[in-house]
């Protein structure tokens, strides 16, 4: 890995220098973002609890809840709990993603470890639906939450997750964002020990990601049968900071 340096007084190298005139914006829960596909707005129980069991209630396998500290819900009244305490809050902000089409929420996503001096910001909380699952949908919302956190001047962007979650980890090199290395015994979800992966993309290599990220979601690059003609790991791939983990899974026994 190359990291940028300067030399201080004495020769030592240090990091290069930042004029930073503001600290970022905190991420406003009440705005709403945009596109063509969807729009993520701040989450609420009222507006968004019964729409979004619905929609995770078609994940009849349940796998959706494997790597989340929440849920399974059993029912829309201890969903909707849920979302009561977890609404409203500065960090993490959770955002409904609303399909464009049918107006009504099929995803949950968040901003979180919001750090303005540090000026860094993670996106997180990611639940997605079968609505929206393997679609452009999904990317769009990502893009927005991206877009949105270098709009608000932030010089990174986070993301984490269990790693041994194959699709977070494969959605993290798609959209653009660089292995950082794996936190081990991070933390205990659910009673299991998790390890944590960590990826992340900056202000620096926005531009280009977003590019193709714009270019992979133009009407353009869809057939009429919907189906994508350039995939957007083609086009993130090459941006790439970092070599990618293989990780290696241990089902072998457990403490």
């Amino acid at each position: 890995m190359l990291i940028n340096s300067v030399p201080n007084a004495n020769g030592d190298p240090i990091g290069a220098k930042v004029n930073q005139v503001a600290k970022p914006r905190l991420p406003n829960g009440g705005l709403g973002i945009s596109g063509s596909l969807c729009r993520v707005e701040q989450l609420g129980a009222e507006a968004h609890a019964v729409d979004l069991f619905e929609a995770f209630s078609l994940d009849a396998s349940g796998t959706l809840w494997t790597y989340l500290p929440q849920g399974p819900f059993q029912s829309v009244d201890e969903f909707s709990a849920w979302v009561q305490r977890v609404q409203g809050q500065e960090d993490p902000v959770f955002y409904a993603i609303i399909d464009a089409r049918t107006n009504k929420a099929v995803g949950i996503s968040s901003h979180l470890r919001v750090d303005p001096k540090a000026s860094s910001i993670e996106i997180g909380w990611l639940t997605f639906s079968p609505l929206m699952q393997r679609k452009p949908i999904a990317t769009e919302a990502m893009y927005l939450m991206m877009k949105n956190a270098f709009d608000l001047g932030y010089r990174r962007l986070e993301w984490k997750c269990n790693a041994l979650n194959a699709p977070s980890i494969r959605a993290a090199g798609r959209l653009g964002l660089s292995f950082e290395g794996v936190f081990r015994q991070a933390t205990i979800v659910k009673g299991h020990s998790r390890d944590t992966a960590w990826f992340s993309i900056l202000d620096s290599e926005w531009p280009q990601v977003r590019s193709a990220i714009e270019t992979w979601l133009a009407s353009d690059n869809f057939n009429e049968e919907g189906n994508q003609k350039l995939r957007l790991s083609d086009l993130t791939s090459p941006l790439l900071q970092d070599s990618w983990p293989q990780i290696t899974v241990n089902f072998g026994e457990q403490n």
